[in-house]
């Protein structure tokens, strides 16, 4: 029985879970681990995944109609290691990455769940940037939660929570790492990386996919507490909306004062958020670049929250 089983959902752009597989052969380590990829592609096979022989290899093929909470929860089902890597199928993890997640999760006092810091591809276009930039905000220290990109644990730990959370299109690894905070620390190390290859490279693919991320945002807190450091991120995205309809009623009523104040209330997350991350960037990202991410963000996870109410997004 291995030490490790990665498990990794994987569905379309194949090239990529091809370079992710070839990142955990990279891997330096002692440690023994196979790695299952649960797919929706029925065409995948051993061969066109190109990995080496010697490479201890699961594929389950999967119906399109499961969520990636669900193939996560069949990838641990059908393997048995003490201890579970949960990973995208378009991440490039640096070779010392498993060696530092285990001995992070081993350390005392031990943590629920440890992950690697986000860092550039070569050439990063602005958008990519923006993208690590926020996902780097907290780094060697305890978070709040931890994006499903890259995530090490205990397989205890997720029999516990009783896995990942079907119900939700999105946003399941919100709502997963919250519930793990109940059982220990969720810790962001920036002693070990990941490239995120399939990060937003324009704003309007960005623009669409972030309508479709957006519609699990209010189905995400059911069932769960809010902290209050939260409540902002499901908020301001709305401002956008509410801003929008007081200045049509002020068009419609002829009132400029109404209409202005309409102006400031759908604009002021995107100048706040702009100015922070500028701030958190060291101001090496243009600031004007900063604010057209936001023009299209704060629209696209309001359109898809309000849409995710009444009908789910296919991805």
């Amino acid at each position: 029985m291995p030490d490790v089983t990665f498990i990794v959902p994987h569905k379309g752009r194949s090239s990529m879970l091809v370079q992710t597989l070839g990142s955990l052969v990279e891997q330096e380590t002692t440690l023994a681990w196979q790695v299952c990829v649960v797919t929706q592609e029925p065409e995948l096979t051993r061969e066109t995944l190109a990995v080496p022989a010697e490479t201890a290899l699961m594929l389950v093929q999967v119906p399109t109609d499961l969520t990636i909470s669900d193939m996560r929860n069949l990838g641990l089902a059908e393997t048995r290691s003490e201890y579970v890597a949960f990973l995208d199928a378009d991440v490039c993890l640096s070779p010392n990455w498993l060696d530092v997640m285990h001995r992070l999760l081993t350390t005392p006092p031990e943590p629920a769940i440890v992950s690697a810091v986000q860092v550039n591809s070569p050439e990063a276009p602005v958008l990519e940037r923006i993208r690590t930039a926020l996902s780097n905000a907290k780094i060697d220290t305890d978070v709040d939660f931890l994006p499903g990109r890259n995530l090490f644990m205990r397989r205890q730990l997720v029999e516990k929570i009783g896995g990942f959370p079907s119900h939700l299109i999105t946003c399941e690894d919100y709502y997963f790492t919250d519930q793990a905070r109940g059982y220990g620390r969720l810790f962001y190390s920036a002693m070990a990386s990941y490239i995120h290859l399939g990060e937003d490279k324009a704003l309007w693919p960005m623009f669409i996919k972030e309508i479709w991320r957006g519609q699990s945002n209010l189905r995400s807190v059911q069932g769960r507490r809010i902290p209050w450091r939260e409540v902002p991120s499901l908020i301001m995205p709305m401002f956008t909306p509410l801003g929008l309809l007081i200045i049509l009623l002020g068009a419609i009523a002829g009132s400029w004062v109404l209409a202005g104040a309409g102006l400031c209330i759908a604009f002021f997350p995107t100048l706040v958020y702009s100015a922070r991350l500028w701030t958190m960037a060291d101001k090496q990202i243009p600031f004007a670049e900063i604010l057209k991410f936001y023009l299209l963000y704060f629209p696209a996870r309001a359109y898809g929250t309000l849409r995710g109410l009444f009908k789910p997004i296919a991805h």
